[in-house]
């Protein structure tokens, strides 16, 4: 029986796997991979304490710190996904994707959220060429370029008012007649002199030669081709929150996100935790995802020790 059981190899879970051994709490973590979503990132310049390192070097440190104060307070098993989490009479019970199971008294569950991806021929195929999904990762790498932003939401709104800091241009194409952002963010990016929105455009394709060059959209009024002359493109179409696994233990909010309590990172469901991009919390970042971490551990070693 293990006092903690962590799921996620991320900068939440890895935070919360060092905490625990801080704190000496007998931990299990499991984790398929190590890193999170920025893993697939050249340059990261906004993780604190490091102006700049490559998301696959972010996930060696991350791993490597957890590996070094491990110790024989936490016990790591990498490379296995949690195929289903229960509930039973002293806690929960973990069952890993080759079999094994393991009982633990708590849960913090730092699984993430995938991006949706862009449905658009050669969206793929020029992924870490040009097409990207984190701005705060890669934005700083198009500095003086035109680029365009897919998805008229907040999220997208938040990208392109970061990318106006440097881009040459922003173009936001949203597929429907309205955008999705709230009215007084739509009115403050869209008054900027280098940004321009366009509504009913729905992305087709995606060209270039080693790098994006060139996006067309589909005028659903006109049904006609456009090209915009890009460098960079930027998605933001949603998320999705790896929460099927536990999505009969805790409350999900209408996007599949973990609901908490941002005073604890505390769910609703007995003796579980979680934090990073699988949460409802407003922000997704990796800094911001470690830190609720620290906040949850926190809150679990307090839990754990008036038992």
């Amino acid at each position: 029986m293990y006092d903690l059981i962590i799921i996620g190899g991320g900068p939440a879970g890895v935070s919360g796997g060092v905490y625990a051994s801080r704190k000496q709490l007998k931990t299990l973590f499991i984790t398929d991979d190590w890193g999170g979503q920025s893993v697939v990132s050249p340059d990261i310049q906004n993780w604190i304490g490091t102006p700049s390192i490559s998301g696959n070097d972010l996930a060696n440190n991350l791993k490597t710190h957890l590996e070094t104060y491990a110790g024989d307070i936490v016990k790591i098993i990498p490379d296995q996904r949690v195929k289903d989490v229960k509930k039973d009479s002293d806690g929960y019970i973990v069952e890993l994707s080759n079999g094994e199971t393991y009982n633990g008294k708590t849960l913090l569950l730092c699984v993430g959220s995938r991006r949706r991806k862009l449905p658009a021929l050669g969206a793929d195929k020029f992924e870490h060429k040009g097409v990207t999904y984190c701005a705060s990762c890669d934005g700083p790498l198009f500095t003086g370029h035109d680029v365009a932003v897919i998805g008229g939401g907040n999220a997208g709104f938040e990208t392109a008012a970061q990318l106006l800091a440097y881009a040459k241009s922003v173009t936001l194409l949203q597929r429907s007649d309205r955008y999705k952002a709230d009215p007084v963010t739509v009115k403050k990016v869209l008054s900027h002199e280098n940004m321009t929105g366009i509504l009913n455009a729905t992305t087709k394709e995606i060209k270039g030669d080693s790098m994006v060059n060139e996006l067309i959209y589909t005028d659903s009024k006109t049904n006609t081709d456009i090209s915009l002359k890009v460098s960079g493109v930027f998605v933001e179409i949603g998320m999705i929150p790896n929460t099927d696994i536990v999505s009969d233990l805790v409350e999900l909010d209408k996007y599949g996100r973990i609901i908490i309590d941002p005073w604890t990172q505390k769910t609703k469901a007995e003796d579980i935790w979680a934090a990073g991009d699988c949460t409802n919390v407003h922000y997704h970042q990796n800094n911001i995802a470690a830190g609720d971490a620290v906040k949850a551990l926190e809150d679990i070693y307090v839990t754990l020790k008036a038992k």
